[in-house]
């Protein structure tokens, strides 16, 4: 398969992406490719497509399934697996916000609430106490507006994302921005 100058554009830059978020180079040019073409591919195209080895494409769609990101679907004639993602922005958005926080931020609120509730926290000074309490103030109220932010439809979510750092006014009664 050929891709468009725009599409390996697209594709080679998620990869880079990918890497800065902590994601394999393979896994997010994958990820890429399904998303911007929008149609299944099956492995061998990815690989022949992308370049990249067999072995390589097989553990990355493990990993994009793993993340609820790739699916598998079967074509009418053919018993070779296909993949393909949503080619919906908000739908993967919500995936990956979900699958962030339940991976690394859930763990860390739990860590913090259980240093919080052992018997030797109070021998901590009060400056370590107060820090590590406000940290896990901190990651619980974020948490819950990721859950109410998860929650809202994506025309609702768009309409909040797009207020913008305008909400300040209406947080702050105003109704001006004081910048």
């Amino acid at each position: 398969m050929e891709l468009t100058d725009i599409q390996r554009q697209f594709v080679l830059h998620w990869g880079e992406m990918g890497s800065l978020w902590g994601v394999n180079r393979t896994v997010s040019q994958i990820h890429a490719l399904l998303f911007v073409y929008g149609k299944p591919l099956n492995a061998e195209e990815l690989c022949e497509t992308l370049g990249v080895a067999r072995s390589n494409v097989s553990n990355s769609l493990k990993e994009l399934q793993s993340w609820n990101l790739v699916r598998v679907v079967h074509q009418l004639g053919d018993r070779r697996d296909h993949f393909e993602t949503s080619v919906d922005v908000w739908e993967l958005f919500r995936t990956i916000v979900r699958e962030r926080k339940e991976r690394e931020f859930d763990p860390t609120t739990r860590l913090l609430q259980s240093l919080v509730d052992s018997p030797s926290f109070q021998g901590e000074t009060a400056d370590a106490q107060d820090r590590i309490r406000s940290t896990l103030d901190l990651m619980e109220k974020l948490g819950a507006w990721s859950d109410e932010m998860l929650r809202l439809s994506p025309a609702t979510l768009d309409k909040v994302l797009s207020l913008g750092a305008g909400v300040q006014r209406f947080v702050r009664g105003t109704g001006k921005s004081k910048g």
